[in-house]
């Protein structure tokens, strides 16, 4: 049976048609239980004036708090993706974005600034950059913000990365840019808490053009993360992430016309 994201793919929400030499952006939100904060996140973004965001796609995964309904009313697009894990919610928002070239993710949770939106997307608009990671690390964090196991576990990610593929990475933030089919050439396999970890090694296996900004990140609405907010829940996410790194050290992507060519 076909997903909800899968189904979406063929039914594009796009609200106008690009005009020429216009590049069209989605933001892509994976959210599992945000009904606290989504309305937040869609209206900060919405009310961003220096990107024009052609739609942005909430994916409810499996949510019981309504938040996709909090998110429809407050004027994005939802999709219901079943298949716990946040990469199977990114990918999901991803394939619904099937009208967008560039496709901007972050969270759910109101911990991301949609004031950096503009840095993050703009050396991709640019063509400056293939893929634009919002760095925490160059940037502020709230006090509280991130748990010291996040922390830990971003410099440990990032140092890994550094000597595998040789790429200088200071964070694995959430707020990120792309291009949709650079993204999708990617073949992305990751279901669950490697999705970010993923995208990057994979874009340094591939030759894309990487360049981190400074972002502010804030205290997640809602209380401690899912994830990052429990020992237990941080050591999962940890090994799965590290895993994830040392899995594609010698992954080759197979050239096509969503890969840009170097």
């Amino acid at each position: 049976m076909e997903s909800d994201g899968r189904a979406a793919q063929r039914h594009n929400p796009w609200p106008r048609p690009a005009a020429d030499g216009d590049l069209r952006i989605a933001a892509v939100i994976p959210a599992l239980n945000e009904a606290a904060a989504i309305a937040r996140v869609v209206d900060g973004l919405r009310g961003q004036r220096a990107v024009l965001l052609d739609a942005i796609v909430v994916v409810d995964n499996g949510s019981t708090d309504g938040t996709g309904d909090v998110a429809r009313s407050a004027g994005a697009v939802v999709v219901r993706e079943e298949r716990r894990g946040y990469g199977s919610a990114c990918y999901a928002g991803v394939l619904a974005a099937g009208g967008a070239d560039v496709v901007v993710l972050m969270d759910g949770d109101a911990a991301d600034d949609p004031q950096d939106l503009p840095g993050v997307v703009g050396p991709v608009l640019r063509d400056e950059a293939d893929l634009v990671v919002g760095s925490r690390a160059l940037g502020s964090a709230e006090p509280g913000a991130m748990t010291p196991q996040q922390v830990f576990g971003n410099r440990l990610a990032a140092w890994l990365i550094g000597r595998l593929y040789g790429l200088a990475v200071s964070d694995l933030g959430p707020l990120r840019a792309i291009r949709r089919d650079a993204l999708l050439a990617l073949d992305m396999r990751e279901m669950s808490y490697g999705w970010s970890v993923e995208m990057v090694v994979k874009a340094a296996r591939a030759g894309y053009r990487y360049r981190e900004v400074p972002v502010r990140y804030r205290r997640r609405a809602g209380g401690a993360s899912k994830v990052g907010g429990t020992l237990r829940g941080s050591v999962r996410a940890g090994c799965c992430i590290v895993a994830t790194a040392v899995r594609y050290a010698r992954w080759a992507p197979r050239r096509s016309a969503g890969a840009p060519a170097r």
